[in-house]
């Protein structure tokens, strides 16, 4: 297959599959049940709304003072400001077509900064590299701290929990087996791999050789914090989930995440997924629909207003350059 036909495929399914999933949402949703969500999101309370983009705000804030710290070592201070709607434009461009707001992002910091787009380019990935690692902390704490939930969730669909415990154990095995095969294999394929596995090491730990790495380490755990907390208080939207606890959401939050690296953000997927998963935890399909609908519009306008504002006033505030 030529690269312009997979460039196209990667730019055209994400969309197209989103809009799929809305369709098949809108389809398989009975009328009354529609007209409970819209009610719901009508009268969503906008208080909790606006904390909710508040923290998404702040965390972007915090992403663009922590992207600082890892241009500082090579020499660049860019303005704050810049660094944050440059973020923000980012951000917007990836609802569009996927992945382009990276390149976006190395684009600007080389026209309005000066800083080699190699090397504004590098931070990025760096930055990925982390938050692939929060991710899974995120996914392993939410294990730990709902396991029997979880468990008791897939055993009442007739999965087996010893036969779940068996295949874990095979899955394991595999793991190490695979590690091993790894490491003693030059495949030009398996060598990819292993490049890139070291290559999410070592961003990771690279953080702890800058000169602010405890600053760095914060402002990682807090953009972390803000996402769930964004979450978090959506919960008082929708009477039915006001009980919900952290731990529980935690589930929703990573059904969500997951979605969202699925179609261009989120689109379809992220309600369905958010709506799944608050069903272990006994919440209706309408109540479940709604927040999760609730959050993605909240998230996606925050993205396409604030981002559509960086797009015309980034140029007009460095005319100069």
């Amino acid at each position: 297959m030529s690269f312009p036909i997979k460039k196209t495929l990667k730019t055209v399914v994400p969309i197209a599959l989103g809009i799929f999933l809305v369709w098949f949402w809108y389809s398989r949703t009975a009328p009354g049940d529609r007209e409970q969500i819209a009610f719901y999101i009508k009268n969503a309370d906008l208080f909790w709304v606006s904390i909710s983009i508040l923290l998404g705000i702040l965390g972007h804030v915090s992403r663009a003072i922590r992207w600082s710290y890892l241009l500082e070592p090579m020499g660049y201070r860019p303005r704050l400001l810049n660094n944050v709607l440059i973020i923000l434009m980012a951000y917007f461009a990836n609802l569009g077509i996927p992945r382009t707001g990276e390149f976006l992002r190395a684009t600007a910091l080389a026209t309005y900064e000066k800083v080699p787009f190699e090397k504004g380019f590098g931070t990025i990935v760096t930055e990925r590299v982390i938050d692939v690692f929060m991710l899974l902390v995120v996914v392993i704490a939410t294990l730990l701290l709902q396991t029997n939930v979880i468990l008791g969730f897939f055993e009442e669909r007739g999965f087996d929990f010893n036969g779940m415990l068996l295949l874990a154990g095979v899955g394991l095995a595999l793991l190490l087996i695979m590690i091993l095969v790894f490491k003693k294999s030059n495949h030009p394929f398996i060598l990819k791999i292993k490049k890139f596995m070291g290559g999410l090491l070592e961003g990771v730990l690279s953080i702890f050789k800058m000169k602010r790495k405890w600053a760095f380490v914060f402002h990682t755990l807090f953009i972390w914090a803000c996402y769930i907390g964004m979450l978090w208080v959506i919960k008082y939207t929708v009477p039915e989930t006001m009980s919900l606890s952290l731990s529980q959401l935690m589930v929703a939050f990573v059904a969500g995440a997951f979605a969202m690296a699925t179609t261009n953000g989120g689109v379809g997927l992220y309600p369905i997924a958010v709506s799944k998963a608050l069903a272990i935890f006994g919440i209706t399909a309408v109540s479940g629909d709604a927040f999760g609908w609730i959050m993605w519009i909240s998230q996606t306008l925050m993205i396409v207003v604030f981002g559509a504002i960086s797009f015309l006033v980034l140029p007009l505030l460095n005319k100069e350059k």
